[in-house]
């Protein structure tokens, strides 16, 4: 990068570098009342606020890719399952306890999916919750070699 483009370690000011928002001047009344909106409100959020609603995004996008048909990807479900794990920690308690057992429906759910445990087919869009108790842990041997589900103390 060139100092011509304000970001040189002279600590020079660039007229053109307003924080890295757009020029003010350039703003109509209406942009100028949305930005001061956003800004406000990027002073008020938490970012486990922020962290619990991608959270909550993720599972739902997860939750689609294995039970849609026409939107079935096991790949990005186990993707967005990973990332729903690393995530989980950062949440205060109770929302952990929420996310926990979403999470673990949407692992039982794959492994239906991906053809461990599977009984008799594919499970429809309003299939998609697993009978209470069933839990993560466990799962029969069928001599096929075990699916790729994730379990507490299995990294």
């Amino acid at each position: 990068m060139s100092e011509a483009e304000g970001t040189g370690a002279d600590g020079g000011q660039d007229p053109e570098d307003g924080g890295g928002g757009p020029d003010p001047e350039q703003l109509t009344p209406e942009q100028e009342q949305m930005l001061r909106q956003m800004e406000e409100e990027m002073r008020r959020v938490r970012v486990q606020d922020l962290v619990a609603q991608s959270v909550v995004s993720i599972i739902n996008l997860a939750y689609r890719r294995i039970a849609k048909e026409d939107e079935r990807d096991l790949e990005q479900a186990r993707v967005g399952i990973e990332a729903v794990r690393g995530m989980v920690g950062a949440l205060d308690e109770e929302s952990q306890h929420e996310i926990r057992n979403a999470l673990s429906q949407l692992q039982m759910l794959y492994a239906q999916q991906s053809g461990e445990g599977g009984e008799g087919g594919e499970p429809g869009p309003g299939e998609g919750t697993p009978p209470a108790g069933g839990g993560t842990a466990g799962g029969g041997t069928s001599g096929k070699a075990p699916p790729r589900l994730w379990t507490p103390g299995s990294d």
